[in-house]
């Protein structure tokens, strides 16, 4: 069943805003970060109001209740991607989660191979189209172990250039990551197949999840990573919480990554032994409270249908992408074929700056991002300084694509194009 967007929108107060300009907001920057419902702000609150202790400490009723929440959160969204409860470690992010696998790869004694550290001679595979969150990270362990950072370069239409896959996945690699989705060109990754050739040589597979999850359904198992992660923030949920997710005997085998409270197993003087996965990644009081909203967005999205939801943006990229392909002088960077992409669509305006269309489309009440979105590698390949992103969710319409088109038209009459 097609989404009641005018229904559904009566759960976003924000929506109803009307800006400085005097223009009602059309919000097209979810690929940042999304509104939040209701239902999520409720959640959030009643935790506060009527649960609220530090989980996994103290003997008392509200401490047993808040934490019965937090172990509940987990599970929640856990079953939305097909996870383990045991599986999933919250976070403060996908930008943290990534950090934790590269800190914890770049420290564990023995990989899946029985091979020990990664070192000067291995290599560590990611892609020219990631967000910074999933590069820096790599070329931080690439420095401080010695091993050689490599990657897949882009295709002009946007998508990754896989006739590499054999020569940069070899018996050398130890790590390949990469976006499920661009949070800029929107393309959708074939993680499953070069997630084949990477453990036919032994490699670990890290998927930057976050423009997916939100967006379309994914089933961490089928998708043949070993650790995903992504945000709550961009999926309705509260800011401050992310979800790590890793395969149960790759989580066992990593170090901490952060140390104090809560994931310690025995402490003496002279040292220490920790708690087995998640606990052992979650040191100090954790965002409870944000977990239990995060697990309402969940709640929120699956009584949508993911499909449904997937559907929905489908529609709202195709006409996107019929809309701003009209305009003489429009660039759209990324992939036109809709079962390859997302909906997060990047174009340029023949002689405009990105940042001179995105304030004329500000003054007409319309959000949107301009710049290099964190991965300046992609707008480097394509020769210009940055885009314009138009990013979709469930809230929005057909009718505020138009919107967009149609400033980006008064863009042009604005400026003499």
């Amino acid at each position: 069943m097609a989404i009641d967007v005018d229904k559904l929108r009566g759960d976003f107060p924000i929506l109803r805003r009307t800006m400085e300009s005097g223009a009602r907001l059309v919000y097209l920057d979810s690929g940042a970060t999304t509104h939040k419902p209701l239902q999520v702000l409720d959640a959030e609150r009643d935790f506060y109001l009527t649960r609220n202790a530090a989980v996994h400490r103290g003997a008392h009723q509200l401490a047993e209740e808040a934490t019965e929440a937090y172990e509940a959160a987990r599970q929640t969204v856990a079953d939305f991607v097909g996870a383990a409860r045991d599986e999933v470690v919250f976070t403060k992010n996908a930008t943290e989660g990534i950090n934790l696998v590269a800190y914890g790869l770049g420290q564990a004694t023995r990989g899946r191979d029985g091979r020990g550290p990664i070192g000067p001679g291995d290599r560590i595979v990611v892609t020219e189209m990631e967000h910074h969150a999933n590069l820096v990270p790599w070329q931080q362990l690439a420095a401080r172990t010695g091993a050689r950072l490599d990657w897949f370069r882009l295709t002009d239409d946007g998508r990754l250039d896989l006739d590499d896959l054999d020569r940069l996945v070899d018996a050398d690699t130890r790590v390949v990551a990469l976006s499920h989705q661009s949070n800029v060109l929107g393309t959708i990754n074939p993680v499953r197949a070069i997630a084949e050739r990477a453990h036919a040589v032994g490699a670990y597979v890290v998927v930057d999840a976050a423009q997916s999850v939100p967006h379309r359904p994914v089933d961490v198992t089928a998708l043949g990573a070993d650790f995903l992660a992504f945000s709550g923030h961009k999926m309705l949920g509260p800011s401050g919480v992310g979800v790590l997710w890793g395969r149960a005997e790759l989580l066992a085998a990593l170090p901490p990554f952060l140390t104090g409270g809560s994931m310690i197993e025995v402490v003496e003087m002279d040292h220490a032994t920790f708690l087995p996965p998640p606990q052992r990644f979650e040191a100090g009081v954790p965002m409870a409270a944000q977990a239990v909203g995060l697990a309402a967005a969940v709640d929120y999205l699956r009584a949508l249908g993911m499909d449904e939801v997937a559907a929905h943006e489908d529609a709202l990229t195709a006409r996107a992408i019929e809309r701003l392909g009209e305009i003489p002088g429009v660039r759209i960077i990324g992939p036109r074929d809709l079962t390859e992409r997302g909906s997060a669509v990047s174009f340029t305006v023949a002689d405009l700056h990105p940042h001179d269309v995105g304030q004329v489309l500000d003054e007409r009440g319309i959000a949107v991002r301009v710049g290099h979105h964190c991965a300046r590698p992609i707008v480097r390949r394509y020769g210009i300084p940055a885009t314009t992103r138009a990013t979709f969710y469930v809230y929005n319409t057909l009718e505020e694509v138009d919107a967009l088109a149609e400033g980006v038209r008064a863009a042009q009459a604005y400026f003499g194009g």
